[in-house]
Parts: C-alpha cells; structure tokens; sequence
C-alpha cells in the first residue's frame, strides 16, 4: 500500500490544484471574451440592465435579484445557479423554464463550458455548490 507523508501529500495537493486553475484560466478567457461578444449586449457583471447582473450568479436563487423585474416563470421556478443548471439554461431557455423572457441559445457545448467557467468566477467559492442538490430534482 502506498502512503503519502504530510510533506507529500501537501505537494501533491499543490500540483493538482496548480494544474486545475492553469486549465482553467484560458478556459475562463475564453469564456470572458464570448460573454462580451454575446451577453454584455443584454447584461452586465455588477448592474442590471435588459438582463439581470451575473456577479455572484453561481448559487444565486433564478429571480432573486432585488429590483430586476424577471418573468413569473422564472421567479418561481425554484433553480439555484449552478454549472448543470447554467448548461441546460444555456442550452435552451425556454425548454429549461417554460414562459422565461430570454430568447437566446448557445448550441455549442465547449462554449458553454467556457461561459460557466467566466460566470464561476464571478461568484465567491462557498454559493458556486451551495444548492447544486436542489437542481437535480428540477426538471
């Protein structure tokens, strides 16, 4: 059996971490660059504007955002933000919450993927997986 020393294990730690956030950051580039050709028309990182702002979306209740005036559907469609619940959101909308008001797709799955990595990143570390256990049960 192997076994790791405190000393080891923590450079192990390190390195998988270090590689994790080294995939991650041009993915999160990625990710920044479509959000700015394909959602900042409509939304913003701190303010609402025709949508509601993405700071902090990643554990977010759909429709909670104070003072934005959201579609009945989405106000009550009880969705946290999550990746899973953001993929199928961008995979289609209104498939993923029937009478929402967004009429916009991303089809291609690696863009996605990079527009939840920029979005994850915009949201604290505790909310990115506080709920991810009530969108399973969501549709």
């Amino acid at each position: 059996m192997f076994t790791f020393t405190g000393a080891a294990l923590m450079a192990a730690l390190t390195l998988f971490v270090t590689a994790g956030a080294a995939h991650a950051e041009p993915q999160i580039a990625q990710g920044q660059r479509l959000w700015q050709q394909r959602c900042a028309e409509c939304h913003a990182v701190d303010s609402d504007q025709t949508g509601p702002r993405h700071r902090g979306v990643l554990g977010r209740r759909a429709g909670s955002v104070p003072g934005y005036d959201y579609s009945r559907a989405v106000r009550k469609s009880g969705v946290y933000w999550d990746a899973a619940s953001l993929d199928r959101w961008l995979t289609d909308p209104e498939k993923f919450i029937p009478g929402q008001n967004m009429d916009f797709k991303v089809r291609d799955k690696a863009e996605r993927v990079a527009l939840i990595a920029y979005l994850t990143s915009l949201s604290p570390a505790p909310a990115r997986n506080s709920h991810a256990a009530t969108n399973t049960q969501r549709r």
